[in-house]
């Protein structure tokens, strides 16, 4: 097939066969490459049976209970090294109006689960949404950024219960020595006619940066925690 040349000709080069083999090669190549799909974990197959959990949620944004399954699947059954890892989510209610994200969020969820690999990072993410419209407070006095954050207080609650997660709570040691200066706290205040909350703090505690609950006080020039123990000196 004869080409026109409609430009002027300033330099040219000789395709050898020793070129078209390496270009031919090169080329093999990144076709390979651009196939080459990287599994961060081995996908799970669904089981025909699953264990799980189900957890009742009540909050102040919702007018219905939502219900929260989280089923598991058990890994290396009948071995030394037997354990359980979420396989899916599951979050009904009678209340609508969150069904849409709700549903997506459960999807995307389940579809991490069965990926394999470390779940964990979901915890932290869900934790780190926070509602426009602000907050709530839990029993126990625990503040809760938003209803996504609350089903990540659950999804950490289960992770730890399988043992996917340490529970970070104080040792005995510690547990022992913020009873102490809790009750010698509580018992000034109640001498100098101050108020308790309905957990039990004083009125005036701030929020505490570490458990994200109302239970920080000024204690020996230190902001202390009544509830998890943390302190910071200014």
């Amino acid at each position: 097939m004869a080409i026109k040349i409609e430009k002027k000709i300033t330099g040219y080069n000789v395709v050898t066969e020793d070129d078209k083999a390496k270009a031919a090669e090169a080329e093999k190549l990144a076709t390979q490459h651009k196939a080459e799909i990287v599994q961060l974990g081995e996908p799970l197959s669904r089981p025909d049976k699953l264990v799980g959990n189900t957890y009742k949620i009540k909050t102040p944004v919702t007018e219905h209970a939502l219900y929260i399954t989280i089923n598991d699947v058990v890994m290396n059954e009948g071995t030394p090294q037997e354990h359980r890892r979420p396989f899916e989510i599951f979050i009904n209610s009678k209340n609508m109006d969150h069904f849409q994200w709700i549903v997506a969020l459960t999807r995307v969820m389940s579809a991490v689960f069965r990926k394999g690999g470390d779940v964990t990072f979901l915890v932290e993410e869900l934790h780190s949404v926070f509602d426009p419209s602000g907050g709530y407070f839990k029993k126990g006095g625990k503040y809760i950024p938003s209803l996504v954050a609350e089903i990540g207080e659950v999804l950490q609650q289960h992770l730890e219960e399988i043992g996917m997660l340490k529970k970070s709570e104080p040792d005995e040691h510690q547990k022992k020595l913020i009873a102490e200066k809790r009750a010698e706290y509580l018992e000034k205040v109640t001498a100098a006619g101050g108020e308790t909350n309905s957990e039990g703090f004083p009125a005036g505690a701030q929020l505490c940066g570490k458990c994200s609950t109302k239970a920080a006080i000024i204690m020996d020039g230190c902001l202390t925690c009544l509830n998890c123990g943390e302190s910071k000196c200014g």
